[in-house]
C-alpha cells in the first residue's frame, strides 16, 4: 500500500492531458508486450471509444496503472468538456491528488474553474502542471498567476496552497522542475506524483468496503464494476453484498478481478485495499454507480455522492414520418425506452422520465454535448427517432422561476468586437470584462448570461466571427427569468410540400430562394424542411417537380442543369437550427428536419 499513489489528471478541453498520459505509459516500466504500440504515429492511446477517436477529445473516465521504479500509480483521465463534469465529480473519491494541466499560452479556462473547485472541496493535493511550454508564445509566469488568482478565490487551504509546479512540453515528452532546466523525460513528473500525492487512506485489515464509481458493459463479461477499494480484500468466487444506503440489495458472486496496467488487462486471484479495480460476477446485472460492495457480513455503505443536477431536457419521439423503417433496425418504443434507460445506469449525468404520451420520453442532462453523443451512439446502433429542440429546466425559488445563467467567454477578432457586444446584449448578457490582447489583436470578452440565451447562441456566433471566434461556458448560478427575448433564428425555413424524390430541375429554381438541405435523389416528404429560406418567413415548394417535355426546344440544351452543393446537417446544427414546432429525424444513414405537424402543408403559398 505504501507504494500506491491514486491521481487523477484535470483540465480544459485540448490542454494535453491526454498526450500527456500516452507520454507517461510510454516511459514506464510497464510490461514491455504494448511496447510495440508506441512505435506507431497513434497519439490519444488512452481514448480508446470511436467517437473519441473521431472528435479528438476525451468522453469517458479511463483509469490505468502506470509502474514506475517499483510503484504502481494509478492515474485517471478525465473529460476536458464542462458538459461531461460528471465524469470528473464520480471519480473525485478514488484519488487523493490531482494533476492540473494548463496551457502555457491561454492559462486557467472555464473548465479548468470548474474541475478545481470540486478537487479542492475533496481536499485533494494539486500538482500543476503548465504544459506546451514549447510553443514560441508560451507566458509561464503570467500563466502561475493565473492559477495562484484562481486558487486564491476558490479558497483554498494553507497545505493545498504548498503545491509543486511542473513545467511539461507532452508532445515532446519534456518535463522539469525549471523553466531553463528541462530535461528530454517525464522522470521530474513522475518524482513529484511519488512525493506529493499522499499514499491512500485506506484500512487493509477490516471488513470488505468498495465504491462503484463507473460501470462498464462488456459483451462477454457482463457488467464490469470500477471502484477503489476503501477496506479490506476482495477474492475470486467469494460472495458479498451490495449495499445503498445501509440496506443490503443483493448477493453477488465475484468472478473476476480485473485491473488495466498499461494498455493491457490482467486478471488477479485477489486484491488489497488501496487499488482501483474491476470486478465481474453472477448479479451485477441492476446495480448502479455509488453503490457499495460489502463483505457479506458486514452491510456497511458509504456515503452517496452528490452530483450536479441537469439543466436541459430534450423529448425523445418514436419515428412516426412517412419514411420511418425503411433505414434503422429498432424503432419500437420499448426498444428505445431500454436503450436509454441502459444509458442512464451507466451515466449517472443523465436522466430519464416517461411521459403522458405513451411515445415520447423525457431525458435530461447537464449540457448539449451529453445529449449529442448519446444520440450519435444509439444512431450507429441502428435507431430511429425524433427529438425535439432542448428547454432549460427551471425551478421554483422563493416564489420566483429561476433559470440557469452561464459564465460566457468569448475570444474574437478585435475588428468584430461591436457586432458581437451588439448580439448577446440583445441576448440580455452582461460584460463584466473586456481584455485586448495586444499580441494577437484579438479581445477577451467575459459576461453572464442565461442558458436559455446560449440555445442556438453557437451557429449565429460562427456566422458573426466567420469561423474565426472561440467561446467558451460554465455554469455559474440560478437566478430570477428577467428576459423574454426570442430564440427564434433570424430565417425562415423551405418546406416541402409533397412526397417524392428531389429533382435537379426543381432545385434548380429553388436556390434562388435560399440554402438547400437535400440534392437529386434524396427522398422527402410532405412537411420536411427542405432548406432555410432567404426571408424571415417559412415558404412551401415543391423539390418533386420535373421540366416538362416539349419537342419545341434546340437539341443539347438541356444537357447540365447547374447546382449549388447542398449543405449537409449534422447533429450540432440540427439541435441549433430547429424552433419549437420542429423535430429532427435520426435514422443510422440520414438527419433530416421536419415540422412536427405534417399535413398542415398542402397547397403552395
Amino acid at each position: 500500500m505504501e507504494k500506491i499513489r491514486n491521481i487523477a489528471i484535470l483540465a480544459h478541453v485540448d490542454h494535453g492531458k491526454t498526450t500527456l498520459i500516452d507520454k507517461l505509459l510510454e516511459e514506464s516500466d510497464s510490461d514491455h508486450v504494448h511496447k510495440s504500440i508506441f512505435q506507431t504515429n497513434k497519439t490519444r492511446k488512452m481514448d480508446t471509444n470511436v467517437l473519441e477517436q473521431e472528435k479528438g477529445i476525451t468522453i469517458i473516465s479511463k483509469q490505468t496503472a502506470i509502474l514506475w521504479h517499483n510503484y504502481t500509480i494509478n492515474i485517471i483521465d478525465t473529460p476536458g468538456h464542462a458538459d461531461l463534469s460528471s465524469e470528473v465529480e464520480r471519480i473525485l473519491s478514488m484519488v487523493d491528488a490531482f494533476l492540473l494541466v494548463v496551457d502555457a499560452v491561454e492559462g486557467p479556462m472555464p473548465q479548468t474553474t470548474f474541475v478545481t473547485k470540486k478537487a479542492l472541496e475533496y481536499k485533494l493535493q494539486p500538482i500543476i502542471i503548465i504544459n506546451k511550454i514549447d510553443r514560441n508564445t508560451h507566458r509561464s509566469k503570467w500563466v502561475l498567476e493565473q492559477i495562484f488568482d484562481l486558487f486564491i478565490t476558490l479558497d483554498i487551504t494553507e497545505q493545498q496552497l504548498d503545491f509543486p509546479i511542473i513545467y511539461t512540453s507532452a508532445m515532446k515528452g519534456m518535463s522539469g522542475y525549471d523553466l531553463h532546466n528541462i530535461k528530454n523525460n517525464m522522470n521530474a513528473l513522475y518524482e513529484t506524483i511519488i512525493k506529493y500525492t499522499p499514499v491512500p487512506k485506506v484500512n487493509i485489515y477490516g471488513p470488505l468496503q468498495m465504491q462503484i464509481s463507473q460501470i462498464i458493459r462488456d459483451k462477454y463479461l457482463g457488467n464490469i464494476c470500477i471502484g477503489l477499494i476503501k477496506r479490506g480484500i476482495i477474492k475470486v468466487n467469494e460472495f458479498v453484498s451490495v449495499v445503498r444506503e445501509q440496506k443490503q440489495k443483493k448477493v453477488i458472486k465475484v468472478l473476476s478481478i480485473i485491473q488495466n496496467i498499461g494498455l493491457k488487462q490482467y486478471y488477479f486471484n485477489h486484491m488489497s485495499a488501496g487499488n482501483i479495480i474491476g470486478i465481474s460476477g453472477i448479479g451485477l446485472e441492476n446495480i448502479n454507480i455509488f453503490d457499495t460492495i460489502c463483505d457479506k457480513n458486514y452491510h456497511e455503505s458509504l456515503p452517496l455522492l452528490t452530483i450536479d443536477a441537469p439543466k436541459i431536457n430534450m423529448y425523445f419521439h418514436i419515428n412516426n414520418s412517412p419514411l420511418a423503417g425503411t433505414e434503422g433496425k429498432h424503432i419500437t418504443y420499448i426498444k428505445l425506452f431500454k436503450r436509454i434507460y441502459q444509458e442512464c445506469l451507466y451515466n449517472i449525468a443523465l436522466n430519464i422520465k416517461t411521459t403522458a404520451q405513451n411515445n415520447i420520453i423525457n431525458i435530461s442532462s447537464r449540457g448539449i454535448l451529453q445529449l449529442l453523443i448519446l444520440l450519435e451512439n444509439i444512431r450507429r446502433e441502428g435507431y430511429e427517432l425524433l427529438v425535439s429542440k432542448p428547454q432549460i429546466i427551471e425551478h421554483i425559488k422563493n416564489g420566483n422561476i429561476v433559470e440557469p445563467f452561464e459564465l460566457l467567454i468569448i475570444d474574437i477578432p478585435q475588428n468584430i468586437k461591436g457586432k458581437l457586444i451588439a448580439f448577446i446584449s440583445i441576448k440580455g448578457a452582461i460584460i463584466n470584462n473586456i481584455t485586448l490582447k495586444k499580441s494577437d489583436n484579438r479581445v477577451i470578452i467575459e459576461s453572464i448570461i442565461s442558458s436559455r440565451a446560449l440555445m442556438g447562441f453557437r451557429t449565429e456566433f460562427l456566422n458573426i466571427t466567420s469561423g474565426t471566434g472561440i467561446m467558451n461556458s460554465l455554469f455559474s448560478h440560478y437566478d430570477k427569468k428577467k428576459h423574454n427575448f426570442s430564440n427564434k433564428r433570424n430565417h425562415g425555413v423551405l418546406i416541402s410540400c409533397c412526397a417524392g424524390y428531389a429533382i435537379a430541375f426543381a432545385l434548380s429554381r429553388l436556390q434562388s430562394r435560399g440554402i438547400l438541405f437535400v440534392k437529386p435523389g434524396d427522398k422527402i416528404y410532405e412537411g420536411q424542411i427542405v432548406g432555410i429560406h432567404s426571408k424571415i418567413n417559412d415558404l412551401i415548394v415543391n423539390c418533386t417537380n420535373n421540366k416538362k417535355l416539349t419537342n419545341m426546344r434546340a437539341a443539347g440544351k438541356d444537357n447540365k442543369i447547374p447546382l449549388i452543393p447542398n449543405k449537409k446537417i449534422s447533429m450540432e446544427f440540427a439541435i441549433d437550427f430547429i424552433n419549437d414546432d420542429e423535430l429532427i429525424e435520426i435514422t443510422p444513414q440520414s438527419i433530416r428536419l421536419r415540422k412536427k405537424i405534417l399535413k398542415t402543408y398542402k397547397n403552395i403559398i
